[in-house]
Parts: structure tokens; sequence; C-alpha cells
């Protein structure tokens, strides 16, 4: 039941660059904590630390999908390893500047702005290099270790950020973030040159996939249009980002935390902090227990029941009125959450040929980042209209009957055997 390390034990590589990854998202977590908190030191507006969040989500959406394309372009370990460079040099500037009291609110607007570019080209590259590194067999130990590196991160860096600025300042977030960064340029600079694998074209020779000589020198750009047109074609792909969506903008009540924590609890900010908290702690217990993920082969299966599980949590969550059990539902829905990201992130790996996976990444990295916004306004607007629990009994709902709606639509997805992959 236990976390499989398989993937730790037998790739030397993959473990270096999980083990930079855990590092430099937390140190990343630290530095929004950070960032948000010096925004309100600065200006008093709760508007203007929100618009940190803007900051950061226009480039990463924009850039995402140039990323997966840049991915299936050019060498990903150099893509890799420059854009963490540059992310650790971002860090290097806040801390240089709040060591020099230099305090301006456009200033930390533009570093965010550009770590969130960078991390636009990091995430997509890093993702297509773990199938060149794993067998298939172990993807989804390896997405479940994935999962426990996000989880942590979101869940001791803020912590450990908040603790650093109390103590000794906000340089000091800043040059631990840096610092931190160094794993990750390490475990990039050690990995081998991996470029996409060419995908054949008319005028290449005969093969599975491997271009005739010459063709490396024919390489052109990969475009973006090309991936989303080989998305178009692939519905078991498709399913995947359709359930993530029914889930994250239909079921995603975190913007009424607050109203939810006075209203049914009779609480306060912590109150509000803890519900924030609960679904990331029940996504982090998934990742530990996660060995059993490794023996389901029907991963379209296992999706469709994880997105159902946490519409379900979230419902039923909006119709308690006591706290503990309110926080077991959300780390509940946590938790299927964590089991439907590995089985999409194995999905999108397998079945995607190496020269697509770093643009599919892209959309990835666009619905995740986009789908929990859109569904934080669309709670919000609900529950300001109507009342907030009629926003997050109905959402859930709606996300469950929708997935099932989509099921009756595509019902080849509930048959997606992982030893025959077809996207």
């Amino acid at each position: 039941m236990f976390a499989d390390l398989t993937p730790l034990r037998t790739s030397a590589d993959y473990r270096r660059l999980w083990i930079g990854s855990t590092v430099s998202w937390t140190g990343q977590a630290m530095t929004a904590l950070a960032v948000s908190l010096q925004v309100y030191d600065i200006t008093g507006s709760s508007l203007a630390v929100g618009l940190v969040g803007l900051f950061t989500l226009v480039p990463l959406v924009a850039f995402g999908l140039y990323g997966g394309a840049i991915a299936d372009t050019l060498d990903r370990r150099k893509v890799g390893l420059y854009s963490s460079a540059g992310l650790c040099a971002l860090s290097f500037a806040l801390a240089a500047a709040a060591l020099a009291g230099f305090h301006r609110v456009w200033l930390l607007y533009g570093v965010v702005a550009l770590q969130s570019m960078c991390g636009a080209l990091n995430s997509p590259a890093r993702s297509a290099m773990i199938p060149r590194l794993l067998p298939p067999e172990q993807l989804p130990a390896a997405n479940a270790l994935n999962s426990v590196t996000l989880t942590t991160g979101t869940t001791v860096g803020p912590m450990l950020g908040g603790v650093l600025v109390g103590l000794w300042g906000y340089q000091s977030a800043y040059v631990i973030d840096a610092v931190a960064f160094t794993a990750a340029l390490y475990a990039m600079w050690r990995l081998p040159p991996m470029r996409p694998e060419a995908a054949e074209r008319p005028d290449d020779g005969p093969g599975t996939g491997t271009a005739a000589p010459g063709a490396a020198g024919r390489r052109r750009r990969a475009s973006v249009m090309d991936g989303l047109r080989f998305l178009a074609t692939r519905p078991n792909l498709r399913m995947t980002f359709f359930t993530d969506l029914c889930a994250m903008v239909f079921a995603h009540p975190r913007s009424l935390f607050p109203a939810v924590a006075v209203v049914w609890y009779g609480g306060d900010a912590r109150t509000a902090g803890l519900l924030a908290a609960a679904p990331a702690v029940g996504a982090l217990l998934g990742g530990v227990f996660s060995g059993w993920q490794g023996r389901i082969r029907r991963h379209g299966l296992a999706i469709v029941l994880s997105v159902a599980a946490w519409g379900t949590a979230i419902a039923v969550f909006g119709l308690t009125r006591n706290l503990w059990l309110g926080v077991f539902f959300l780390a509940l829905a946590g938790c299927s959450d964590m089991i439907s990201m590995v089985f999409r992130n194995t999905m999108l790996q397998t079945a995607t040929p190496d020269a697509m996976r770093g643009r599919l990444q892209g959309v990835f990295i666009v619905v995740v980042a986009g789908g929990p916004r859109l569904g934080d306004f669309l709670a919000g607007a609900v529950g300001q209209a109507v009342s907030p629990g009629v926003a997050i009994v109905g959402g859930g709902t709606l996300c469950v009957v929708t997935v099932g709606l989509l099921v009756t639509r595509w019902r080849a997805f509930l048959r997606y055997d992982a030893r025959a992959p077809e996207a």
C-alpha cells in the first residue's frame, strides 16, 4: 500500500530529478508566500495581492503551449537546464532587491511574471523526460512520487516561508529558494542529451518513427497547432482533460472557504486556512499510500471513478456543518484528485508519441492552471448570488453528472488498458 519507490531505486537520473524537483518546488512555494506578504506590506491592499496571481497565470497560460512546442523541438535537457537557471537567477534578484531595501511592487510583479514564464518552459520539458528515463510499467509509481513532490511543496513551503520571513525578513526566503534551485540545476546537468524522437515524415525512410539519414538536418520547429490537431484526433487523451475540467471548474470551492469558515463554523482566518490545507493533506496521504496504483490497468475507469469521488466528496462537504467532518471530506476529495492526476499523467505519457509529449504537456499545464481559476470564479459568483451551500453542493453534483454524460459519449475511455495504450 505504501508508495512504490522502484523508480528511485532503478534510475539514478530520475532519482536526482525527483530530489531536485522536490527541493526546488518547496523553495518556490516559500517565495510565492514571501512575495504575497511583501506586496501586502508595501501596499496594504488585498487587491494588489490578488494581482500577483494574475501576473502568474497569464504568462503560464500564454507560454504553456509554446513551452511544449519548444520541448518538442530542442534538447529537453537544455530547455530544463536553462529555464531552471532563469528561475534561480530571478530568486537571487528578489533577494538582492530586498537586501538593498528596494521595495517596489512593479518589480515583484515583473519577477513573478518572468518566473511563471520560465516555469511554463521548464515543466513540459521535465515531464516529457520521465518516459525516457523509466520503463512504462514504472510510470504510475513515478507520477505518484511526483504528486508527493507537489503536495509537499504546497504544504511545507508556505509554512517555512512564513517562519523565515518572520525571523529574518523576505530576503531569507528568496536566498534559500535560489540556493535550493542548485539541486534542480545539478539534476538537469547530469542528464544525458534528450532530443525529441523525430516523428516520421513523408520523405523520411521507412521504419517505426525513426527518421532517415539526414532527417535531423530537416527537423523543423514543432508547431503548437500540430499538437492541437493531434489532440483533436485522440479521444482518450481529450477525455483526460475533459474530466479534469469537470472537477476543477464545477467543483472547486476554494474561493468560498473564507465565507464558509465564518458562516458555517463560526471560525476565522485559521479555520479558512485549515479548510484550504485539507485537500493538500489528503493528496499527500494519497501519494504516501499509492503502492496499489501500479497494479491498476484500467486507467480510464480509474480516472472516471476518481473524479466522481472528488465531486461526491465536495457535494457532501457542502452538506456538513461540523468542521472536522468537513475537513475529512475535503481531504478525501484531495486524495481522489491525486489518484486522478496520477493516471491522467500516465495516460498522457504512454499514449502520446515522444515527438508530441512536450506539446501535450503544455496543454496539460494550461488546463491544470486555468481550470481551478475558472472554478474559483464560478463558485464565488454562485455563492454570492445564491449561497455557498448551493454553490458547493450544486457544483459537486454537476461534476458527477457531467462526467457521467462524457462517459456515455466516449465509452471506449472506460476500456482503456495500460497494457495496450491507445490515444
